[in-house]
């Protein structure tokens, strides 16, 4: 199976472009369903330890269902699959441009959750125009062992996020243990009071907030993915929901730029226009550079072939 590795602001991302499963047709959200009942022995191949790590997504390339699309991607993770993904979007329209596949100026590509368009400014940089966005609770409190009251909104970009209005620690690398082991235990308290997002969405992102440490930017932030790894960019869905909760309380107005940086002090620029139905319609501009070409090997009596689970 071919792939080709990048990163986006330190996050990276797997994208199969030969040897993976024939998915048939259907819309992405019956081809990613049928990809998780029948082949998901190719996400913990690609995905899991010894090939993979927890932080990687991959993201399977297949024939859109749209004329206007030039792909189908469908990303997932080590412990699942994903709507959409915002850094994984970025290195996908990398990866595409590396192989000859899109040129500069906008491409659109087809998610389980929506078309979202790529604009690859160079070979490195890229804007993603997202899926529509917002807020879905404000202010909501969750009960949080050895944490208490912890508040935070639910928002939607592509995945669903509790936003908490604080961070426990300062948000750096040497708190990245004390950072995910809170985000967790929020994740879990979510979990078991029955706070979900709407239509009972999983909430499966946790993310937390603090000043930013370079002049220029707005925000630093730490976000917990679904399988428990951070992520080292400052992820693009998750800018997406801050950016809904930012436009709903009139504190940040459209087409105004805003520097998220991550934990590792990575940065996304991003800025929204509203649509007719009141959705914001983030863009996430971020750089990714290619990091292997490469061929992952199956060898039959390998007990760890398809990954360890």
């Amino acid at each position: 199976m071919r792939v080709i590795d990048s990163h986006t602001e330190g996050e990276p991302t797997r994208v199969i472009i030969e040897g993976g499963p024939d998915l048939g047709a259907g819309s992405m959200q019956e081809r990613i369903a049928r990809f998780a009942r029948e082949f998901d022995h190719v996400r913990r191949t690609t995905i899991l330890e010894p090939r993979g790590a927890d932080a990687i997504v991959g993201a399977l390339l297949c024939e859109p269902t749209r004329d206007d699309c030039v792909a189908g991607v469908l990303f997932f993770n080590n412990t699942g699959y994903l709507g959409m993904c915002g850094h994984g979007s970025i290195g996908v329209a990398v990866t595409l441009a590396y192989l000859g596949k899109i040129g500069s100026g906008v491409s659109k590509l087809e998610t389980p959750v929506g078309v979202v368009s790529v604009n690859l400014v160079d070979e490195n940089t890229v804007t993603v125009e997202n899926v529509p966005s917002y807020r879905y609770r404000k202010d909501v409190a969750v009960q949080v062992p050895d944490m208490g009251t912890v508040t935070g909104d639910i928002a939607w970009g592509g995945n669903w996020f509790y936003l908490c209005k604080e961070s426990p620690f300062p948000i750096n690398l040497d708190n990245e243990r004390a950072l995910t082991d809170a985000a967790l235990k929020v994740q879990h308290a979510l979990w078991k009071q029955g706070i979900t997002g709407r239509d009972n969405g999983e909430i499966d992102h946790i993310e937390f907030f603090a000043n930013a440490q370079a002049a220029d930017a707005d925000s630093r932030n730490f976000v917990l993915c679904p399988g428990g790894a951070y992520d080292r960019s400052p992820c693009g869905t998750g800018t997406s929901a801050k950016l809904a909760c930012l436009a709903d309380d009139g504190v940040l107005a459209p087409e105004t730029d805003w520097v998220q940086e991550s934990v590792i002090g990575s940065r996304f620029v991003a800025r929204y226009a509203l649509n007719a139905n009141g959705e914001i319609i983030p863009s996430i501009t971020g750089r990714a550079f290619i990091c292997a070409d490469a061929t992952l090997i199956q060898q039959k009596d390998d007990p760890f072939r398809n990954g360890i689970a």
